[in-house]
């Protein structure tokens, strides 16, 4: 090479004007910053695109070769890169950009421009370089995938393996400590307190099972088929654990709860019984038969309430029987006899009580409703008794207020008589009535244990209107017999022929009828005397009065007569 030194004016000789600045009176159009600007960004992408290349390389390789340990410690060394890949990706991209224009972005006046050859040269490398680096962080992104995989595996399978772990153990050591049922609705409640704490305890894991199967599920979706089957096996084993917890989470509390409504059942049928009992304890003096048929009809409802308790007790201790004996699939290998024989025998010791105490109520029922009974027929006896008083006192009233008339002859006064011993057997029979029931009163009082109260108040009133009535129909006889007699001579007399004055020699019979006609009508004037000394009337005094003046008239016939026959002279002319 030759060394020609020239003037800048001569320089086109040598060279062409489009090769030199308008410095050198040439066309060429160029600018030196911004033509350093670029060669500055391009050895700088030069560089870091280069370093990042061999960092990606280190990392990609070293997940390719080895062992799992090998690679993950590899992975581990060189997992991030000095600098962003995007970053270096996103400068290149630029460059390559402007190194491709045929003209600068800011320049004036639209003026062509022709790349430098090193320009011309850079490009390729630069295309290359990006080609090379895409390739590098497509692989770098993959190895960051599986790695972001692989952690989020491991992380899953930690705390599935806490969550199973935490189960299987303390978990399931709360729930074989628990297998009590109670003996009573406080103890079962404090039971149903302490499950409560268990399941509390319990949910928090459940929402970590949730959450770690949704996990897993995304996982699922997303089709790695090398991770599906340990992903579905460790699925598998956190639900089946997760499901046997809370069955037997929710088999405890089915079982306290069929417990607390076991011995809620039984408090309340304790307490009908409690009730019941004091009822039948207490001795009952009802006033009147109604009394008795509200308190009867309130044990039949007592005692029907009891059954229907105890019916329902037993269908409660059954379920509790059958929700025990599946107890033991729920033992995890403990031995749950001496539990479950405990609470089997609480349940049935129970159910056998509340039988037997029903029973005894049942037969306390019964006597007390045969007393009761005896009660209702002692007030019935005794109120008919007193009906039969009443009744009693009414025929004596009757007696001594319409009973009055003595007929107008023999044969009126006869049938009279008649009736009043009908009249008599009507006003016995219910004498008699009235001391059957007043005697059975006193049978049915010594069966109770009370004093009759008939015998003190009924008996005497009974004996006594009986008395009355007694001695009134005595007295009532005794007018109508006489009456009678008195009747029936005179009409004797009366009736005979004045022709035969033979038959009436005898003038006594005369005298004896007027007597007895006399003595009746001073009988009617006197009253019926009772033992207590009281008086009584038959009828008004105008029925008294009446009842006389046939007797008279009948008396003035005979008086009539008789003067007839003591003087047949005088009467013969007149008959």
């Amino acid at each position: 090479l030759q060394v020609i030194l020239v003037s800048a004016n001569k320089l086109t000789r040598y060279i062409e004007p489009c090769q030199l600045t308008e410095d050198f009176g040439g066309t060429l159009t160029y600018d030196h910053m911004d033509w350093l600007n670029k060669r500055l960004v391009f050895e700088k992408f030069t560089k870091e695109s280069t370093s990042l290349l061999d960092e990606l390389a280190l990392i990609n390789n070293g997940s390719d070769k080895g062992t799992q340990q090998e690679k993950e410690r590899s992975i581990d060394l060189n997992f991030l890169p000095s600098v962003d890949p995007e970053t270096v990706l996103q400068t290149g991209h630029e460059l390559l950009s402007e190194l491709q224009q045929r003209r600068f972005n800011g320049s004036d006046g639209g003026v062509s421009w022709s790349p430098m050859d090193d320009e011309l040269l850079a490009q390729p490398q630069v295309m290359k370089l990006l080609d090379s680096l895409r390739e590098q962080y497509t692989r770098y992104q993959e190895v960051c995938r599986q790695r972001s995989k692989r952690t989020q595996l491991e992380e899953i399978q930690q705390k599935v393996m806490q969550v199973v772990n935490w189960l299987e153990g303390p978990g399931s050591e709360q729930l074989r400590t628990q297998w009590g049922i109670g003996d009573s609705i406080r103890a079962s409640q404090a039971l149903q307190q302490k499950h409560e704490e268990i399941e509390s305890q319990h949910s928090e894991w459940f929402a970590v099972y949730v959450e770690l199967n949704q996990q897993i599920a995304a996982l699922l979706n997303a089709g790695d088929e090398e991770d599906l089957v340990e992903l579905k096996a460790l699925q598998q084993q956190l639900s089946d654990v997760c499901y046997r917890q809370a069955s037997q989470l929710e088999f405890r509390q089915n079982l306290l709860q069929a417990a607390l409504e076991f011995h809620s059942v039984a408090q309340d049928l304790s307490q009908q019984l409690d009730g019941l009992l004091g009822m039948l304890c207490v001795d009952v003096a009802p006033a009147d038969g109604a009394s008795i048929q509200q308190t009867l009809k309130l044990l039949e409802e007592k005692l029907k309430s009891v059954d229907l308790g105890l019916q329902g007790l037993r269908e409660k201790g059954q379920s509790l029987l059958d929700q025990i004996s599946n107890q033991a699939s729920w033992a995890y290998g403990k031995d749950v006899t001496i539990e479950n024989k405990e609470n089997v025998d609480h349940i049935q010791g129970v159910m056998e009580d509340m039988q037997l105490r029903k029973q005894r109520c049942e037969d306390m029922v019964d006597v007390r409703r045969l007393k009761m009974l005896q009660m209702v027929q002692l007030f019935k006896c005794e109120e008919d008794a007193a009906q039969a008083v009443e009744w009693l006192s009414e025929l004596l009233d009757a007696l001594l207020k319409t009973h009055i008339r003595l007929g107008d002859d023999a044969q009126e006064t006869k049938v009279l008589l008649e009736k009043h011993r009908k009249f008599v057997d009507v006003a016995q029979s219910t004498y008699d009535y009235g001391r059957q029931l007043l005697q059975a009163t006193v049978v049915l009082c010594q069966s109770l244990r009370c004093t009759s109260r008939s015998s003190g108040d009924t008996l005497p009133r009974l004996n006594r209107v009986w008395k009355q009535f007694t001695i009134t129909s005595e007295e009532r006889v005794q007018r109508l017999e006489t009456a009678v007699a008195f009747h029936s001579n005179a009409e004797k007399i009366l009736q005979e022929c004045p022709e035969q004055p033979e038959a009436f020699n005898e003038m006594e019979q005369f005298d004896e009828i007027e007597a007895v006609g006399k003595s009746l009508l001073d009988r009617l004037t006197v009253p019926v005397v009772y033992p207590d000394g009281s008086e009584q009337y038959f009828g008004s005094p105008s029925d008294m009065a009446s009842a006389a003046e046939h007797i008279r008239e009948k008396m003035k016939l005979v008086s009539l007569k008789k003067q007839q026959l003591r003087q047949p002279e005088a009467t013969t002319p007149e008959s």
